[in-house]
Order: C-alpha cells, then structure tokens, then sequence
C-alpha cells in the first residue's frame, strides 16, 4: 500500500519566510543575551551600567510582550540551502519568499523600509527590485531546504566598509582599516556590536564573508589558526577604543570580532568590514 501525501511547497516555503522575518525581530540569539549579560557584568562605568541595564530590559520587554526588540525592521535577507534533489525551482523558492516578506510586513505589521534608491518612494511592504535579499547554497545528494532569515538593520549598515588592500599592507594594513573604520564609526552603529571581516576573494564576496562572520556565535573562532589569532588580536584592540554602549566611555570589552578568509589574489587583498549591533537578528 502506497500513501501519498501532497505538500503545498511554495505555500510552506512562504509560510516559513513569514514566520522567520518577525521571528528574527523578536527573539535575539542566546549567545548574544549571555554576551550582554557578561557585559553589565563586567563594565566599569557607571553610565555605561546604566545603558546595558536599559538594553536588558529593553530585551525583557520584548520577551513579555513578544514584540520587536529595535524598530528599525531592516531589509529582508535570506539564506537557502537549496538541496540538488528539492522538488522546487529557486525561481519558485524565491517568489515564496518574497511573499512571506510582504505578508510578514502587512500583517504583523512592520516598519516598510523598501524604497526606490533614486526616488525614495516606497516600492512594497519590505520588497522590491531584488529585494528581499537571497544567498543560495546548493548541496549535492541532498533533497532538502534549510533557510536562514537575518534581517539588516540601516544604523549598523551605514557603518559598513570595504578596503582594497594591496599585499605589501600585511596583516599590519587589515588591523588599522579594521581600528579606523570603527573608531570613524563611533556611536553610530548602536555599539555593543559584533565586528564581522571578511578577507580575500573579490571585493563583493569580501563584504560576504564579512556578513558571514557576524552570524557565527560569539566567542567562536576561525578554523584556520592565523586567523583565530588575528581575531584575538583584534578583539583586543577594538575594546581599548574607548567606544562604550550607545556610546559612553568604558573599561570592559563591549565589542565582539570575528573574521572570514578565503583563497584571494596573488595582486590584491580585499578587506570587507561589518557591523551588527546588540539587537542581532538570526532566524
């Protein structure tokens, strides 16, 4: 006896998207709730207690409440694990997704933050030309779909930045464009924050790897062990600038880094640097 079961997938996939965009803006992490815990912990000033008190019962409000922990919504960007034996095409995949993000946005509701970039006319509850935005992954021997929701937010975004480096910069040339871009970025990103950078490859995929390495837990580091130790060493360094929460002056780490490398040219070291700030979104 045979049983078949029928499976809207463009409407789960949807469904999903719907979910994971609101889920994102509500529940951050617990990796980063216990990184924020260390930190009222370990802060030395008093108004720099005082702030991270305020983001706690911000966090704890927006538990009980189940509302949005920042209202700045951001920009919608997914990440698909799109098996090679999946039954449905990415072109469907992404449609499905897209209207998730709308549905998300009208219903719950949400900040539409999607414009025209010349305009600056609205152009959709949260979609758009290209918008959301979709990463694809595609495994082999596999019939599944994982999908990852990280919503982006415009104040640490803002303070994103890509250098072109050349080899003769060395790891010397990487830890100033990092120190400068964040000491240039001041309070603006809504520090604490996670530093993410990403080296090597083309400029584009730089900033990638950079976004890649802001969603890794904190705390973990590069595989590679050059580049564990460059995390340490930046780390370091970054919580000696004297950039606090929101910002005050501080004493204790309030700042968290972690790096992408890859496989890059021979003429060329491109450094991508991003930002998030306490209110992370992962769904």
């Amino acid at each position: 006896m045979t049983t078949t079961i029928d499976t809207d997938l463009a409407g789960a996939v949807e469904d999903a998207a719907a979910h994971l965009y609101v889920w994102a803006l509500k529940d951050i992490p617990q990796d980063l709730r216990d990184a924020l815990a260390a930190a009222r912990e370990k802060e030395t000033s008093t108004t720099g207690r005082r702030v991270l008190d305020v983001i706690h019962r911000n966090v704890a409000i927006a538990d009980e409440e189940k509302n949005l922990v920042c209202q700045d919504t951001g920009i919608a960007v997914y990440t698909c694990r799109v098996g090679e034996h999946f039954p449905l095409h990415p072109a469907r995949i992404y449609a499905a997704l897209k209207a998730g993000t709308e549905r998300a946005t009208v219903e719950h509701p949400l900040r539409s933050n999607a414009v025209h970039t010349i305009t600056r006319e609205n152009t959709g509850p949260n979609t758009g030309y290209r918008l959301p935005i979709v990463h694809w992954e595609f495994i082999p021997d596999w019939d599944g779909l994982d999908v990852k929701c990280v919503p982006k937010g415009s104040g640490s975004e803002n303070m994103s930045f890509l250098k072109m480096c050349v080899p003769a910069d060395g790891v010397k040339g990487i830890k100033q464009f990092v120190l400068e871009s964040i000491v240039g970025a001041g309070g603006k990103p809504c520090p604490p924050g996670i530093v993410g950078v990403g080296i090597g490859g083309s400029a584009d995929y730089a900033m990638y790897l950079a976004k890649e390495a802001i969603a890794r837990p904190i705390g973990t580091r590069n595989p590679d062990p050059l580049v564990a130790q460059l995390e340490e060493e930046l780390f370091g360094l970054l919580n000696e600038t004297g950039i606090g929460p929101m910002p005050v002056s501080f004493r204790s780490p309030n700042s968290s880094s972690s790096s992408c490398a890859t496989t890059g040219s021979a003429l060329r070291v491109p450094i991508g640097r991003a930002i998030a700030s306490f209110a992370r979104y992962i769904a």
